[in-house]
């Protein structure tokens, strides 16, 4: 593969690298925000249960099930946004990840290049020898 092929593949992948951690924050305040939402629901839900039973004045199961239902699907809701959010985010930190190491293998390389082509090592021997 020529040089310019190499430099042209490196800075397509660094550029496809910032475009992914760009959209990182999403991904990132669905994974931390829904179990929070589905506890706010879940919460809501108990308390117009609690409501409907002093409503009804008796604890029966038709004064309980329209809050309890509500809990459990908003706690369901949040769990279907979080769990695919969080594998999701981690294949993309693993992705991002490994496409920085091999742009920093790639610079090392690069700078190791320009340094035995450009780098006249034995005009500094006697130098350094005084």
């Amino acid at each position: 593969m020529t040089r310019s092929a190499r430099d042209s593949r490196s800075l397509t992948k660094f550029r496809r690298a910032l475009d992914l951690e760009s959209q990182m924050i999403l991904l990132a305040t669905a994974v931390s925000g829904s179990p929070f939402l589905g506890l706010l629901g879940t919460v809501w839900g108990v308390m117009d249960a609690f409501s409907g039973v002093a409503m009804a004045g008796t604890a029966s199961l038709g004064a309980m099930a329209p809050g309890v239902s509500r809990a459990l699907i908003t706690t369901v809701t949040a769990l279907c946004v979080a769990i695919p959010a969080m594998f999701g985010y981690n294949f993309l930190v693993t992705s991002i990840r490994a496409m920085i190491v091999e742009m920093d293998n790639f610079a090392a390389e690069l700078a190791s290049d320009f340094e035995h082509k450009f780098v006249d090592h034995g005009a500094r021997e006697p130098a350094l020898r005084r």
